[in-house]
């Protein structure tokens, strides 16, 4: 049960900086916006794995 929660957590951090891309590229911060989606693209596979 706690892989599943750790996951479930991982997937939620990984659709947080998703949003977090949206917002960053929204306000023309090129590069704050591609290291938000290396660090979600990293969390979502993590997430994704783990289950």
């Amino acid at each position: 049960m706690t892989e599943n929660v750790i996951a479930i957590a991982l997937l939620f951090v990984g659709l947080f900086l998703i949003g977090g891309v949206i917002s960053l590229a929204k306000q023309g911060l090129k590069i704050g916006a591609a290291l938000c989606g290396v660090g979600a693209v990293m969390a979502v596979t993590a997430g994704v794995l783990w289950w």
